[in-house]
């Protein structure tokens, strides 16, 4: 197990804080972000959301090695959370919000943070509609391609306003995978949410002691 419990239960709770943040933020995304349209929009309780990662930008007078994220989801969003397996050094406080297909950035925002070191980075804002792309970036302590590598988990939220009253939803977890242009290993092809089996043990071919062994003769 690459966290703690406790490390886990802190993130849950910041998962929470995201769901849950003070009213006054809250009921500001929900007057920007229109209420979810059933016959054009997922259900936010069940979204899709596609993503990976790789090499992130170096930061000037940092030596961490940075690892950029990049999600879309068939619907709009008011936060996420990314949780790590290694630790996060440090946390990319704005990440870009882009179209699909142009890339060009739009107005929608997010603020993201987190305990560093720690395992969780926690972001909210808005996207408008769904297919939107946010990319950021964090830092962790180890090279991108040294094993274990950094595989994040993504859960999104979306908060509305339906019938005055504040309705949330969240969905995930949604595997970002292993970083992207890493030299090919045998945990190639498999992710946190579909690990690799471990290998069977081999069944010994040799008889043991009670075995029956050749009779011997004593002839020479």
């Amino acid at each position: 197990m690459h966290a703690t419990d406790p490390a886990h239960r802190k993130a849950a709770w910041r998962l929470v804080a995201i769901v849950g943040c003070s009213l006054a933020l809250l009921l500001a995304l929900l007057l920007a972000t229109p209420a979810i349209s059933r016959a054009d929009e997922s259900n936010p309780n069940d979204y899709s959301c596609l993503g990976g990662l790789a090499a992130g930008t170096p930061e000037a007078g940092s030596e961490e090695q940075q690892v950029q994220y990049a999600f879309r989801c068939d619907g709009p969003i008011t936060g996420y959370q990314l949780q790590a397996q290694i630790q996060l050094t440090g946390v990319e406080a704005s990440p870009l919000v882009t179209a699909i297909p142009s890339g060009t950035p739009l107005s929608d925002t997010f603020s993201c943070s987190g305990e560093v070191p720690g395992y969780a980075e926690n972001c909210v804002g808005a996207t408008k509609t769904g297919y939107e792309t946010i990319t950021g970036q964090f830092a962790i302590g180890t090279k991108l391609c040294a094993e274990p590598r950094v595989d994040a988990l993504l859960t999104v939220t979306y908060a509305y306003l339906e019938k005055g009253v504040v309705t949330q939803a969240i969905s995930g977890p949604f595997d970002l995978g292993r970083p992207e242009g890493c030299r090919s290993d045998a945990y190639s092809g498999w992710t946190r949410l579909n690990p690799k089996p471990p290998a069977a043990k081999g069944k010994h071919k040799g008889k043991g002691k009670k075995g029956k062994g050749k009779k011997s003769t004593g002839k020479k």
